[in-house]
């Protein structure tokens, strides 16, 4: 150790007020992921007003979730030229227009619109508060700390967004659930200037529009083709939209391999722990998210529940998502961070493998069951795999890792909707088609057909006794379909418990209470490493807060 090393003052430690701030960048995190997930209870009630095709209500649940993840990167580029601190108060006041119009959609076309609008606002929150928590917290310990705390929130969000939308949509009409974050965004406007600090990157490299524009149109061209592939089956139009995408994506990486100032550093991905990592978090989220959208409409459409009881019955998978991102740090007093999430992993398939018991009949029990082991379970994965990928990575790409891990996040939450929602879509389709009663006309067979959203609203105007054929039916046909994404669920979660448990050989990351570098670890942890960024650089702010490299 050199005599400047050893002599280097240590970083300062955060006050109440940098610790009042992280509450304020706590908010735009919770209300992203409670927006991706408060519009499925209100589903039913959507459908009845808007009356959407199936194909429209998956658009206007996931559209939202793949431009957040289209634009993180994109965003945090901006955000280095204008200022973290301006790009998350412009985003703020976005995000409340487009909660609004959102709120007081009066078509499905126009919902599709605002929740798209929502995504583009809401890209610019998350890599702006996440680089900002790195300019408050120059202490390793302390950083650690309020990472995992944003990050809770994060999963915390999306947890209570069913409770959250139960009891506004017990009282109001499906699109008050929206206008929870507009008090919030007031509040961040308000308190942002006061308590955040701005930072702007000295040297910020040219902006690559074109590398951009492939990333945008990659993503919604391969799951457009996806969906309707899914939805209409094998036809020549979507097939080539989807070719075309992941022809986009192959132009988009083959580009960044030759940019000075790429917008992802392509090297970080040869790196195997980053890449299981990314991996395992974005497999997690895809099994949680696609399973949720299913059980929302199963509590509501089969069994009967109302939009708060849906949501108290919600309640465990609120409570296990906490208390599973809560006790994750703790358990690496015992074990490795992949043994933590290996074992997180495989509560969460028992959870699948409770839920492919669900029937028609079979009451909300089951499925209470499901959630709180599907979100004890996942939960582990995404916190201490984001403390992996940043572990993983050189200081200096530690902004950037954070954009991928946010877009990670995204991706996954859009993906499981998108995809596992298209094939449970197909299937109850298939299976509706050759059992619906006879007695029934084209149009309300075609609707009864689309999707069970549809089928409850069209059956609710036929005849008594048709009616309860059909609905059997449907209900029927919609729980086949919830059981086989949840034996496919199932199927994912064990082969990524398979990848996070290739992760055994990372060092140990430091538990909570251990100094920095303590514990069975075979090289530094987060913590330790961070520490030598700030000492070694100035401050992280300057070296790895950088939303992009």
């Amino acid at each position: 150790m050199t005599e400047q090393e050893s002599t280097a003052p240590s970083p300062a430690r955060a006050g109440r007020r940098e610790w009042t701030a992280l509450g304020v960048l706590s908010l735009p995190a919770m209300l992203i992921t409670l927006d991706n997930t408060v519009l499925h209870l209100a589903v039913p009630h959507l459908n009845a007003s808007l009356n959407p095709s199936g194909l429209q209500l998956l658009w206007a649940v996931d559209i939202y979730s793949f431009l957040i993840a289209s634009l993180l990167i994109i965003a945090g580029t901006l955000g280095d030229r204008v200022g973290r601190r301006r790009l998350l108060l412009i985003g703020a006041v976005g995000f409340g227009v487009a909660s609004l119009l959102t709120a007081f959609s009066n078509s499905a076309e126009m919902l599709i619109v605002s929740r798209a609008l929502l995504g583009i606002a809401g890209a610019t929150l998350t890599p702006s508060s996440m680089s900002l928590i790195r300019n408050l917290f120059h202490d390793a310990r302390q950083r650690t700390v309020a990472l995992s705390v944003w990050i809770t929130c994060f999963l915390v969000g999306g947890a209570i967004g069913p409770l959250v939308g139960g009891v506004m949509l017990e009282h109001f009409w499906w699109g008050s659930v929206f206008l929870l974050s507009v008090p919030a965004m007031v509040l961040l406007l308000i308190l942002g200037p006061v308590l955040l600090p701005e930072y702007r990157d000295p040297r910020p490299g040219t902006i690559d529009f074109a590398s951009m524009g492939l990333l945008v149109l990659s993503l919604l061209a391969s799951v457009y083709g996806l969906k309707k592939l899914a939805v209409e089956g094998v036809a020549a139009v979507p097939a080539l939209v989807l070719l075309a995408g992941l022809a986009l994506g192959v132009l988009f990486v083959l580009r960044q391999r030759g940019l000075t100032h790429p917008l992802i550093d392509m090297a970080l991905f040869r790196e195997r722990t980053f890449s299981a990592s990314l991996g395992s978090m974005g497999l997690a989220l895809f099994v949680m998210s696609g399973s949720q959208f299913f059980i929302a409409q199963y509590l509501q459409m089969v069994v009967g529940l109302s939009p708060l009881e849906a949501g108290l019955a919600s309640l465990p998978g609120s409570l296990g998502g906490v208390a599973g991102s809560l006790l994750a740090p703790v358990a690496l007093r015992w074990m490795r961070a992949s043994y933590v999430m290996t074992a997180g992993l495989a509560v969460a398939g028992a959870g699948f493998v409770v839920l492919a018991q669900a029937g028609a009949d079979s009451g909300p029990a089951t499925v209470m069951v499901a959630l709180g082991l599907l979100n004890v379970g996942v939960s582990p994965t995404v916190v201490l795999g984001t403390d992996m990928m940043l572990n993983s990575a050189p200081p200096e790409k530690a902004g950037a890792v954070s954009a991928i891990s946010d877009t990670s996040h995204e991706l996954g939450l859009g993906l499981g909707i998108a995809v596992l929602g298209s094939v449970g879509g197909a299937v109850y389709r298939d299976q509706v088609s050759g059992e619906l009663p006879a007695g029934l006309s084209e149009g309300a067979a075609a609707s009864i057909k689309d999707s069970i959203g549809n089928a409850v609203d069209e059956i609710s105007r036929l005849p008594e006794g048709l009616a309860t054929a059909a609905l059997d039916v449907a209900r029927e046909a919609f729980t086949h379909s919830l059981v086989l994404v949840s034996v496919a669920c199932g199927v994912l979660t064990l082969l990524t418990a398979f990848m996070t448990l290739g992760l055994r050989k990372v060092p140990a990351l430091a538990g909570p209470g251990e100094s920095e570098g303590a514990g069975e670890s075979e090289g530094p942890g987060q913590p330790e490493q961070f520490g030598k960024a700030d000492g070694a650089s100035g401050e992280l702010q300057e070296a790895g807060g950088r939303t992009t490299d």
